[in-house]
């Protein structure tokens, strides 16, 4: 049997290029996303390859939106080997500064997005675990968490909260044979830092600069990561979050 995995956040950016190494693996992937437009372009570029991508539109923030999501995926499938949860937001400004809405969009998608998808996954994800094979979760988390920056101070909490559900969730399930790991990507090549810093001028958003390894991350930097997390070689790995920064939190360039 074929193994079948969720991404949330599968539309672009990591989530899109997670999607895209499992399912070219042989995966099934239901790929969760606001973005019906660019589910379809991910569920086109599967079209001919050892898996499929199965396009689901999903609120990750909503708890209604998600358990529709997965009562279609509990329909195809009665369990799952792999969550990896991409979808998240960022919110820039200072702290007495940020709007009210936007410090609950931070974490309502970031933070309880993953807890509502693990939550509704868990079920597939027993069923799939097994001793020798387990299941795994996989958070896509931030560096911001290790080394949060002005003006992005609630993107950051929002993130250090993941990391700590990470570490609590790995525990809980660990007797189930369900690995919970997450990863803590620097600043990213994606569409997302496109437009944030398109609209700087009015968001505000500001680069930490280039890392120790002279360049930002790419997408197919964090996935490669992401497979270690989903591959034989990290059967005894849970709990763990991976910073993905090019050395940026490790310490401060002098100049």
């Amino acid at each position: 049997m074929g193994k079948h995995a969720v991404v949330t956040g599968a539309a672009s950016g990591i989530g899109a290029d997670c999607s895209r190494d499992l399912f070219e693996r042989g995966h099934t992937v239901f790929g969760l996303d606001r973005d019906e437009q660019k589910l379809k372009l991910v569920a086109e570029s599967a079209q001919g390859l050892a898996g499929k991508f199965i396009p689901i539109a999903c609120d990750a923030s909503s708890s209604a939106s998600v358990a529709q999501a997965f009562e279609r995926i509990r329909a195809a499938t009665s369990a799952v080997d792999v969550l990896v949860c991409s979808a998240g937001v960022f919110r820039t400004g200072a702290l007495m500064e940020l709007s009210e809405a936007d410090y609950d969009a931070l974490f309502d998608i970031n933070t309880k997005g993953c807890w509502l998808a693990a939550k509704a996954a868990h079920p597939l994800l027993r069923c799939a675990a097994t001793q020798d094979a387990p299941a795994r979760v996989v958070f896509v988390a931030s560096a911001a968490a290790l080394r949060p920056k002005t003006g992005g101070g609630a993107y950051a909490a929002s993130k250090v909260a993941l990391t700590y559900i990470t570490r609590v969730l790995a525990v809980e399930l660990a007797n189930q044979s369900i690995l919970v790991n997450a990863v803590a990507p620097a600043t990213v090549d994606t569409p997302l830092v496109h437009k944030l810093m398109a609209d700087a001028a009015t968001s505000g958003y500001r680069v930490s600069g280039t890392s120790p390894l002279g360049r930002v991350a790419q997408p197919s930097d964090v996935t490669s990561v992401i497979r270690f997390l989903l591959g034989d070689e990290s059967r005894y790995v849970t709990g763990t979050v991976i910073p993905i920064d090019g050395g940026s939190v490790a310490a401060v360039l002098s100049n």
